[in-house]
C-alpha cells in the first residue's frame, strides 16, 4: 500500500521506518528539510516531501494515490490536519493529540467513508485500549485508574526532565482543566493537583497528579470511577505549578518594551534548551493502569504495567518507541482490514473487539515493548 506519515519529528519518523519494514510504499512529509533529509539519508527506501501540512490544499495533492495517512504533526495544527486528510477520503491514524474533541469530524468521517483511528498512541492509546478491553471482562466498572509518564533516566536539575514531543504540547498537560469521572459524573479539576506518590521496579517514587489525558474515555467507556495522572520524579511538579501560577503558561498576549508577546510562548522557547533529547540522553516509559469491576457478583482488580526503555541498538527513544509503535499497529489494523469501522473511532473501540487487543499488544511484544498483567479477586460484591 502507499502510507502518507504527516511529521517527521521523533515519533513521525519512526512510525515510517516501523511501516517501511512490511514492504509498504512510505511517503514521509514535513516543512523542516533537515528532519526530512536526516531520514532520507539513513532510510532511502522512505520517499520524503517537503511541504507545508497547514494547507489545505497541499493536503489533497499528497494524499491523491495515498491508501492511508498518519497524523503525527504538533497538536497546535493535529485537529485542522486530521480534517484535511478526512475530506480527501483517505483512512488515517492519527497521534496529533490536540485539545478538540474528534468525534466532531464524525459525522465528516462517515461521510467520506473514511476509517479514522485517532489518539492511537501509548496514553492516549493503549491506555484507552485497555480501558475498552476492561469492558469485555467485567459486568460493571468501579475504577478505572491510569498512570502514565517518560521521562530521563538521568535525573538532572532544575527540571529533571526531557521532553520528545514539542514543549508546547507538554505544557498543555498542564494548563488544560483536567475531566475525571467520579460517582459516575463528569468532573473538572485543575491540572498538577491532587498529588499521589507510587512506587515502581527499576524507577523508585514516582510523583502523579491531575491531567486531562481521558479524553474520549469519558463518553465511551462507563466505570463509576476514572482519573488519568501524569507520572514525574517528585518536585518537577511544583516547579510547573509555579510556573502556572505567576502566568508563565498564560497564552494571553502581553507587551514588553512595546512588542507584543504571550508568556507561553518565550517558556515554550526557554523550555526546550532544557527539555530537549540529546543523543546522550535516555529515557523510560512507564504505565501502571488498575481497573477494579465487578465479574459475576466478585469484585475483581486487574493491573496492567509497562516499563519501557530507550533503544540502544536502533537509538529510539522509548517514548517514540511506545507511540510510534503503537500507531504503526493502528496502520497494520487498516491495512490488513481487521479493523474497518467507519468513522471516528479512539483505541477504546479497538479494544472492545474480539482478538484485537491482543494484536495489537503481540506486536509491540514483537518490539520489545512488554505489558504485563494482574489479576486479583477482592471481594464479593
Amino acid at each position: 500500500m502507499n502510507i502518507c506519515v504527516f511529521g517527521s519529528g521523533l515519533v513521525g519518523r519512526h512510525i515510517a521506518v516501523d511501516i517501511m519494514k512490511d514492504n509498504d510504499n512510505i511517503t514521509l512529509v514535513d516543512f523542516n528539510k533537515d528532519n526530512l533529509t536526516e531520514v532520507k539519508n539513513r532510510y532511502e527506501k522512505i520517499d520524503i516531501i517537503e511541504s507545508d501540512v497547514t494547507k489545505s490544499e497541499n493536503v489533497n495533492k499528497i494524499l491523491k494515490n495515498m491508501d492511508i495517512a498518519v497524523n503525527a504533526v504538533p497538536g497546535s495544527i493535529g485537529f485542522k490536519a486530521l480534517k484535511d486528510i478526512i475530506n480527501t477520503g483517505t483512512d488515517v491514524v492519527d497521534i496529533a493529540f490536540y485539545p478538540q474533541d474528534p468525534f466532531e469530524l464524525d459525522n465528516l468521517a462517515k461521510e467520506k467513508g473514511v476509517i479514522s483511528i485517532v489518539d492511537m498512541g501509548i496514553a492516549p492509546g493503549i491506555s484507552n485500549l485497555l480501558a475498552g478491553y476492561s469492558t469485555t471482562f467485567t459486568d460493571k466498572l468501579i475504577d478505572v485508574a491510569i498512570y502514565v509518564g517518560g521521562l530521563p533516566k538521568v535525573r538532572k536539575l532544575p527540571f529533571e526532565y526531557k521532553a520528545v514531543f514539542s514543549p508546547a504540547d507538554v505544557i498543555e498537560e498542564y494548563t488544560r482543566p483536567s475531566r475525571l469521572v467520579e460517582n459516575g459524573k463528569i468532573v473538572v479539576k485543575p491540572p498538577l493537583t491532587e498529588p499521589e506518590f507510587l512506587e515502581f521496579d527499576n524507577i523508585g517514587t514516582l510523583e502523579a497528579f491531575n491531567s486531562d489525558g481521558l479524553r474520549t474515555l469519558i463518553e465511551t467507556v462507563k466505570s463509576l470511577n476514572m482519573k488519568e495522572k501524569t507520572l514525574r520524579y517528585p518536585g518537577h511538579r511544583e516547579k510547573m505549578k509555579l510556573f502556572a501560577d505567576t502566568g508563565m503558561f498564560s497564552m494571553e498576549k502581553i507587551s514588553v518594551n512595546g512588542i507584543s508577546v504571550s508568556p507561553m510562548d518565550i517558556t515554550a522557547k526557554l523550555m526546550f534548551d532544557h527539555w530537549k533529547f540529546t543523543k546522550d540522553d535516555r529515557d523510560f516509559t512507564v504505565m501502571r493502569i488498575i481497573i477494579n469491576g465487578v465479574k459475576k457478583g466478585e469484585i475483581v482488580k486487574y493491573t496492567f504495567d509497562l516499563y519501557d526503555e530507550y533503544d540502544e541498538k536502533n537509538g529510539v527513544h522509548s517514548m517514540a518507541r511506545t507511540t510510534g509503535y503503537t500507531a504503526a499497529m493502528g496502520v497494520r489494523l487498516i491495512r490488513d482490514k481487521r479493523f474497518g469501522r467507519v468513522g471516528i473511532s479512539p483505541p477504546e473501540f479497538i479494544g472492545m473487539e474480539d482478538g484485537l487487543k491482543d494484536y495489537v499488544l503481540e506486536g509491540l511484544k514483537k518490539r520489545d515493548i512488554y505489558f504485563s498483567e494482574s489479576k486479583i479477586s477482592i471481594k464479593k460484591e
